[in-house]
């Protein structure tokens, strides 16, 4: 909004109050509306003054981390904390601001129907971070032996929580719906939000990444989205260079899951495998 449309505070203001009448009715909205509006002593946005160097308690990188023990891609969160890592290193920004260049921020579209598409991409992004975090506390559910009330859980944070938002009785609906869901993307009601925010989420993604403005959120919740409704994935290609640099194995197409082969890439060596990995 600021770098790309040229808007002051208070148009972004009124913005995020308009959001907040919408579907993105949540918390977190909420106070960035508020925020945005609040000024200075000498009348001048006070967001604006703020040191761009985000601090962290450590919950984002403990649920990253434990993503990673589970195996599970986590991928909105864990690139949302190494994005305030990033703001951390802020004297090392400001020097490489002068060394590395990109492209000048330019907009000739439509405003309003661009400020449309960031909605969208907001609101698909937030369908995936919630999605992605379900399947984390499944895949907890199943190593520790919990026996989680996903819907309950949904309704807790309702009551009281950053990451409070109007479309979480959503959640619940999907879950009394179907208690052995996999992954929210696959319900009715989630997957129509997200298949009709695609156009502008893809828009928006790609105006930043043409205008050289970082949306790490947003790029990789399309990432993801992209990724798990593709039927093959160029991991083959992966497992091929595993196998050939360590010997890892790997398994085929035309296989039963669960046979591991091994190829003599070079043939030179032995033919001896390391331990397979199992997915």
């Amino acid at each position: 909004m600021k770098d790309v449309l040229g808007m002051s505070a208070d148009e972004m203001h009124e913005v995020f109050k308009e959001w907040n009448n919408g579907p993105l009715d949540s918390y977190l909205i909420e106070i960035t509306r508020d925020i945005l509006a609040v000024k200075d002593e000498d009348g001048s946005p006070l967001v604006d003054k703020i040191l761009d160097t985000a601090g962290q308690k450590g919950t984002g990188k403990w649920t990253a981390v434990s993503a990673l023990d589970l195996g599970i891609p986590l991928t909105l969160i864990g690139e949302a904390v190494f994005s305030r890592c990033l703001s951390a290193i802020k004297e090392e920004r400001v020097a490489a601001s002068k060394v590395l260049n990109g492209p000048k921020p330019t907009f000739k579209g439509d405003k309003k129907q661009f400020l449309n598409d960031l909605q969208d991409a907001l609101y698909a992004s937030k369908v995936v971070s919630y999605a992605q975090g379900y399947a984390l506390m499944a895949a907890a559910a199943k190593e520790y032996g919990w026996n989680l009330n996903y819907g309950g859980i949904a309704l807790m944070w309702r009551g009281g929580c950053i990451i409070r938002s109007v479309f979480l009785s959503k959640i619940k609906d999907a879950f009394d719906a179907e208690p052995d869901l996999t992954n929210l993307l696959l319900t009715p009601f989630f997957k129509d939000v997200v298949e009709k925010a695609q156009a502008g989420w893809r828009n928006v993604v790609t105006t930043a990444i043409m205008n050289g403005i970082p949306t790490p959120a947003f790029a990789t919740a399309l990432n993801y989205f992209d990724g798990y409704r593709s039927e093959r994935l160029p991991a083959n290609l992966l497992q091929a260079q595993r196998d050939y640099f360590g010997a890892h194995t790997y398994e085929r197409l035309d296989k039963p899951r669960g046979e591991f082969f091994h190829t003599n890439w070079t043939g030179r060596g032995g033919t001896t495998a390391s331990s397979t990995y199992n997915v």
